[in-house]
């Protein structure tokens, strides 16, 4: 099977009920994407196709042989991180970091979806967005941490929006 990750294209033979989350981390050694609850409940498995997030131990690979799959490992590279990535270091989003990667790839679809103007369930309208903490925090919530670093988590995606963090790190 064929598939287009971090934009390069790849060959995989999963097992027809295997996961895009199993495709990645046991047949093509992308192990950035970490499995936490295997259930779609923590986020941790966090990645975008075709720009949109998904959590990945819920979709089946071959459901995904025409799309582009981005991971944490296509967002940046050491030399060069993500502004998100940046910022998480700059705030201290992450304590064990196992939830990191998916924090970051949900961030990521999140930004863009108020960048196209999509509301929330917090959305005051649906006319504008009013991007604060609440929202992000909102839009966050498939993303769980079990260290608690989500102020520092808010923080970082609010710089990246282009807003003033509201931590004390700011």
């Amino acid at each position: 099977m064929h598939f287009t990750i971090n934009g390069a294209p790849r060959e995989a033979e999963p097992d027809i009920r295997a996961s895009l989350l199993d495709l990645l981390r046991e047949h093509l050694g992308l192990t950035g994407t970490k499995k936490g609850c295997d259930h779609g409940q923590c986020g941790a498995c966090t990645v975008l196709v075709n720009g949109r997030r998904i959590n990945s131990c819920l979709t089946l690979a071959v459901m995904h042989q025409d799309d582009d799959i981005l991971t944490i490992e296509g967002l940046g590279s050491a030399d060069t991180l993500h502004p998100l990535q940046a910022a998480f270091v700059k705030h201290d989003g992450f304590q064990c970091g196992y939830c990191t990667p998916g924090q970051i790839c949900s961030a990521v679809g999140m930004l863009d979806e108020v960048a196209k103007g999509w509301p929330s369930h917090v959305s005051g309208s649906l006319d504008a967005i009013d991007l604060n903490d609440a929202e992000i925090s909102e839009r966050m919530s498939g993303n769980l941490c079990r260290c608690s670093a989500y102020p520092n988590i808010v923080d970082a995606i609010s710089e990246v929006a282009g807003l003033a963090p509201s931590g004390a790190d700011a």
